[in-house]
Parts: C-alpha cells; sequence; structure tokens
C-alpha cells in the first residue's frame, strides 16, 4: 500500500501538524458544552478560537446545526484549521456505557472530508474518541480509512508518548 491509501501513525503533538499545505486538525467534542478535559486543553493552550467558537456553537444551539455528528471548523493560522466534531453524548461513563458515539463521529468525518477535500487539506488527530471518550481505536479507525483516506485525504494520527523526540 502506498502512503496516500494509509493512515500515517506518528509520535508527537496533534496541535502542531507536520507537514506542508493547509492542515486540519480534527478532534471530537461532546454534546454538553463541556470543554476542559483532555486534548481541547492543548488546544486551548495554543488558540483560544476553538473553544470560543465551540461554546459559542453550543450557546446558540436553537438556531444552527448544533448536534451529534455535526463539525464546525475554525481558522486558527494561515494554513490552519482545527475541525470540532460532536462525537461524544455527554462526558461520564454511565447507565448507557462510554460516551463515545461511533456514529457521529461516522457522520461528522463525512462532513470533515467535504470541507478538507474543498481546502485542499490534510487531516491531523490524536487517536479521536479514544480517550476521555473511552472508544476503541479498533472501531475508530476503519471509520477515517473508509470516510477520508478512502477519498484520498492525507491522514496523520499523533502518539503522545513520552519517549517522543522533542
Amino acid at each position: 500500500m502506498s502512503e496516500s491509501s494509509e493512515i500515517t501513525y506518528i509520535r508527537g503533538d496533534a496541535t502542531a501538524p507536520s507537514g506542508k499545505g493547509v492542515k486540519v486538525i480534527a478532534h471530537v467534542c461532546n454534546d454538553l458544552g463541556g470543554w476542559g478535559k483532555g486534548f481541547v486543553l492543548a488546544l486551548s493552550r495554543r488558540w483560544p478560537e476553538p473553544e470560543r467558537e465551540y461554546r459559542a456553537w453550543h450557546r446558540d444551539r436553537a438556531n444552527n446545526d448544533f448536534a451529534l455528528g455535526a463539525t464546525q471548523l475554525i481558522r486558527v493560522d494561515r494554513y490552519i484549521w482545527v475541525a470540532n466534531m460532536i462525537g461524544q453524548r455527554g462526558t461520564r461513563t454511565g447507565s448507557k456505557g462510554v460516551p463515545v458515539r461511533y456514529e457521529a463521529i461516522d457522520t461528522a468525518l463525512a462532513g470533515l472530508a467535504d470541507k478538507a477535500l474543498e481546502l485542499g487539506a490534510s487531516v491531523h488527530m490524536p487517536r479521536i474518541g479514544c480517550g476521555l471518550a473511552g472508544g476503541k481505536w479498533s472501531r475508530i479507525e476503519p471509520l477515517i480509512n473508509e470516510r477520508l483516506v478512502s477519498r484520498k485525504i492525507p491522514v496523520t494520527v499523533y502518539d503522545h508518548g513520552t519517549e517522543a523526540p522533542r
């Protein structure tokens, strides 16, 4: 398989995407308007816009598309965008299981693919849905392959490792 037809895995920080051209950093948000744990903290340390836009989107949800499966794209730099994807119901694991919603992530990735193609962008992400959302990468990776990789969108997944080169 050539590089263009599979996900590239690297050690590093998804908020500092590598490579040339336009890049979209994709991550999963909850449907409660909560922003305060996990990968979003790293995003907020770099740029105030994704959190600000997400909170405004949630606040005004009666008048917009804020819901499971929706994707909000925010430009944070000349060549960098952040995709806030609503892919988890709530924030806690409880009687209904873990917060991750695979169908919502699938829908959000499909929307992200259209936007990435429009921008001519590559997509960069941590292992979305697998941290606080409680999802399994074995269920999410095929969605990324189907929605992004199959449409020739380059995808890089970042694993944060303590042994990562600085």
